[in-house]
């Protein structure tokens, strides 16, 4: 059987989980790519360190459009015809469901993955669905390609918007120029400083929901939904949103589950692997984004270690149209730390420490580097400020949080500006 993957750059959630798990199902794997050196790079770095990847065929093609998509497959002929075709891409959820529609195959509706990925749609839909789910919507401006910036303050007023507000952009990622707005003044030059980095980009202007993070991550095969997991999240300091830690909660937390559940059946979400953020306001669960793949970041293969399931075969295997079991055979007494370290400043990183397995008083403990000694950077304000994370997994939440901080206490990150 034949796995036909979309991706754009290589991110260690194809190379690290997708990858391997093809391999142990025993599939051929077609990678569609606007990078494909980089993939291949990856590849090959990744069978130098030892992993069992696939034969992998790695073909150009422009991604991030769907009928490129459809097209380069078609040329490849019935020989090659895929038995599945999915991303871990937010910019290609729509392109993948398409192809995989065209190509008469299991997937995503393409309304849902176009829904979740435009931030404007999602707020229209969650609002129109607000009365049926028993949701509380969070109001929302958009300001359209060839808006001007100055407009929004009157426009956030009709709204009943008020500041603090987070202005982002339409289709970002990854906290990629979001950012807190305190007042009018600093509203507009956010949206012009945005601009000149991403010029003709819609942005989208939305309520400041303040209240602690939580994620909600789902399974599902377009019938059973499982819920793998809820995260709570620790961010920067404002007025930027990084991710720098997340617990793995030991049980969801209700009724938040059951609104934030609600609210994806009314977005049509519910078929392959899924990370939404929500903040909890008292009894009442307020949705920020709905990602509609895995979580990343590292987050996933942790994920997937502590609960003790092929995470990454299942959702290869939805793909592939078979259903998933009742139970996923989860373990209930998993506990996960995952810690990003973050570069306070932009420069080159002189001294970080090297990659490390232990295993200690019954806690596992894995440091990767994000970031090569000798790379030069500037600071971003997203996770691509990461220098490393530490995933660390056990049944002791109490140990678990020691050996990280004994860990962060032993080690240095030198950066010279």
């Amino acid at each position: 059987m034949r796995l036909h993957l979309l991706a754009l750059n290589p991110t260690d959630s194809v190379t690290l989980g997708f990858l391997p798990a093809a391999a142990r199902l025993g599939l051929d794997v077609t990678l569609l790519t606007d990078q494909p050196v980089a993939h291949r790079r990856a590849y090959e770095q990744s069978v130098a360190d030892g992993g069992k990847l696939p034969e992998l065929s790695v073909l150009g093609c422009d991604v991030t459009d769907f009928r490129e998509v459809i097209a380069r497959i078609s040329a490849l002929g019935p020989a090659a015809r895929p038995d599945a075709v999915l991303t871990n891409s937010d910019h290609l959820q729509p392109q993948a469901a398409l192809a995989a529609a065209y190509f008469g195959l299991p997937g995503k509706d393409w309304r849902a993955a176009l829904d979740t990925k435009n931030k404007a749609l999602l707020r229209r839909r969650l609002a129109e669905a607000g009365a049926a789910t028993g949701a509380d919507p969070v109001r929302s401006v958009e300001l359209g390609p060839v808006d001007e910036p100055e407009r929004l303050p009157a426009r956030l007023k009709e709204a009943g918007l008020p500041y603090p507000c987070v202005v982002k952009p339409r289709e970002g990622v990854a906290s990629e120029d979001v950012t807190l707005a305190e007042d009018a003044a600093a509203l507009v030059r956010h949206c012009h400083d945005i601009r000149a980095r991403r010029p003709g980009a819609s942005l989208v202007v939305e309520e400041y929901l303040d209240g602690e993070l939580h994620t909600l991550d789902t399974l599902g095969d377009g019938s059973t939904l499982h819920v793998l997991g809820s995260f709570r999240t620790r961010l920067s300091p404002l007025p930027h949103f990084i991710e720098e830690r997340l617990d793995l909660l030991p049980e969801p937390p209700r009724p938040h589950t059951e609104q934030v559940l609600a609210q994806l059946r009314a977005l049509g979400v519910g078929f392959g692997v899924c990370h939404t953020e929500y903040v909890a306001q008292g009894d009442r669960a307020r949705l920020i984004e709905v990602n509609y793949r895995a979580i990343g970041d590292q987050c996933d293969i942790a994920l997937a270690d502590v609960l003790g399931i092929p995470l990454f075969e299942h959702v290869l295997r939805t793909h592939l149209g078979e259903p998933l079991p009742a139970d996923l055979g989860a373990r209930p007494d998993g506990r996960l730390r995952v810690e990003y370290v973050c570069a306070d400043r932009g420069g080159t990183l002189e001294k970080a420490p090297p990659a490390s397995d232990t295993e200690c008083d019954g806690v596992r403990l894995v440091y990767r580097p994000l970031r090569g000694t000798g790379e030069a950077h500037p600071l971003h304000g997203t996770n691509r400020d990461y220098l490393g994370v530490i995933r660390a997994t056990g049944t002791d939440q109490g140990r678990i949080d020691q050996a990280i901080e004994a860990f962060l206490a032993a080690q240095r990150w030198e950066i010279m500006s």
